[in-house]
């Protein structure tokens, strides 16, 4: 069943049984206050009845049947009963029952009635009451005990009275409440069904909108924003939706860049190893002088040397995501020796003005790996400018870590080639790079380094007009796994 309709079953339920139970409190207690007052109306008349008896019987004995005050007594009994619709009784103990009234019920009858209800009187009470059931018709009978004559004997004196009214009038009740209580279902009822198609609404527009993702309508989102829970939920959906999205693309991204990855892999393999197999082939197969076997043999000699610093570069690459690296606190002092012992002799082949100038500093990282990536970056710097170029390193302390700046006048790089250049074998160039003995491999190593140094590596270029890339490194780090960062970008 649908939520929309279970909601409006319950809705509808709840209003039934709050309407049922507090009608019918209403009626009830209605009901049980007219009875109460027509009861407690008959028990004062069955005592002026006893009052009127009394005075009656003592005038008699005293003055005789003739006496006025007699006569009034009788008149008073015949007014109340006339007028209150009901029936005063005397019964004597030998079952000699009198009767005066309008309700004209057969004495047998009455008298039997009254004998059952004496039969119910507590002991020492002297008076007892109830309601009775004769036919159709309801019944207030009320009975005093009386010992007003000379006689040892009880008299008992009751009145009974007709409340027949009161029952039709509360049946009368109960019919007009139950249509009553039908219109207001309907009401109600429909209601409710518009209150759960509205409640209910936003659920199962969010509903439609799983359906329309689930079959392949990725850009679509839950509408509903509202306050409430279910808006919470569709703000929560749409989180989902978009973190799903984005792991989706990464992995459709990932997916891409290794194909790309074996595709370049394979194509790099193939170009040195074509040399190697024209040439071997050539020193096997022909005559040559030894001029063209020297050169020969330098082209099989440089391809080898191409696809060993590929391996290198490879192994280092991988070898990154397979062990455990604890960092530890570097001097910059003591990178900046290194790097400018390193790198003299590749400015001073190409005549390059390099100055490399590392604020006194510390970085958290890995002694190793830090000096791969400053030169790395140093040696793509010195393949992208002229000879007598220039080439600027500076590092700078900031508050919460160390930021490395590398600066070139060389090449530069176009703005749409940027977002590829960590790419493994992604070379803006490609016959250029080869020729300086180039992998594409560099900026994808740097990539991974400045990631596991949990870092940032950040890359500014104008065509024609030179490069600069902005490293930065956050302050005190713990060991990190390697193994963590494996999705990385650039990682294979």
């Amino acid at each position: 069943m649908k939520f929309t309709y279970k909601l409006f079953f319950s809705i509808t339920a709840l209003l039934t049984a709050a309407f049922m139970l507090f009608g019918s409190f209403m009626l009830f207690s209605y009901f049980n206050r007219m009875l109460e007052r027509e009861t407690e109306q008959g028990k004062r008349e069955n005592l002026l009845f006893q009052t009127i008896y009394d005075m009656v019987y003592q005038n008699m004995e005293k003055y005789g049947a003739e006496f006025a005050g007699i006569q009034a007594g009788n008149s008073a009994t015949e007014r109340m009963t006339d007028q209150n619709g009901m029936e005063c009784m005397i019964l004597e103990t030998d079952g000699t029952i009198t009767l005066e009234g309008s309700l004209k019920l057969p004495q047998d009858e009455i008298r039997t009635l009254a004998e059952e209800m004496i039969r119910t009187m507590d002991p020492g009470a002297d008076q007892v009451y109830g309601v009775r059931k004769v036919g159709t018709c309801y019944y207030l009978l009320s009975i005093i005990t009386d010992q007003a004559t000379d006689s040892a004997d009880t008299v008992y004196l009751g009145i009974l009275k007709d409340l027949s009214g009161i029952y039709e009038e509360r049946s009368s009740m109960m019919r007009q409440y139950g249509i009553a209580l039908a219109g207001l279902l309907v009401i109600g009822g429909l209601a409710a069904f518009l209150l759960s198609r509205y409640l209910t609404s936003p659920i199962e527009q969010l509903n439609r909108t799983a359906g329309r993702i689930a079959g392949g309508d990725f850009e679509k989102r839950a509408v509903y924003q509202g306050t409430d829970e279910i808006g919470e939920l569709s703000r929560s959906f749409n989180r989902m939706t978009d973190r799903l999205m984005h792991q989706m693309e990464e992995k459709e991204l990932e997916a891409k860049q290794k194909e790309d990855f074996t595709a370049a892999f394979a194509h790099e393999l193939k170009t040195p190893l074509t040399s190697i197999i024209g040439y071997a082939d050539m020193l096997n197969s022909y005559e040559l002088t030894e001029q063209e076997r020297g050169e020969a043999t330098y082209y099989i000699f440089s391809q080898g040397k191409r696809l060993e610093s590929l391996s290198h570069k490879l192994l280092e690459l991988v070898g990154m995501d397979r062990q455990e690296m604890e960092f530890k606190r570097i001097l910059t002092r003591d990178l900046e020796e290194n790097i400018r012992d390193t790198m003299r002799i590749p400015f001073e082949r190409k005549g390059i003005r390099g100055k490399i100038n590392l604020e006194k500093g510390v970085i958290w990282g890995d002694r190793d790996l830090l000096l791969s990536l400053l030169y790395n970056l140093l040696d793509n710097a010195v393949k992208a400018v002229e000879e007598g170029g220039f080439i600027l390193m500076k590092g700078r302390k900031l508050p919460q870590g160390y930021e490395i700046k590398v600066v070139d006048n060389g090449r530069g790089i176009p703005q749409e080639e940027i977002a590829r250049i960590t790419e493994a074998f992604y070379m803006v160039d490609k016959s250029r790079s080869r020729k300086e003995g180039g992998a594409g491999i560099g900026m994808a190593l740097c990539q991974k380094i400045i990631t596991l140094h949990q870092g940032e590596l950040k890359i500014d270029s104008k065509l024609g007009e030179g490069t600069v890339i902005r490293l930065y490194f956050p302050g005190k780090m713990q060991a990190v796994k390697n193994k963590s960062n494996r999705g990385a970008k650039g990682g294979i």
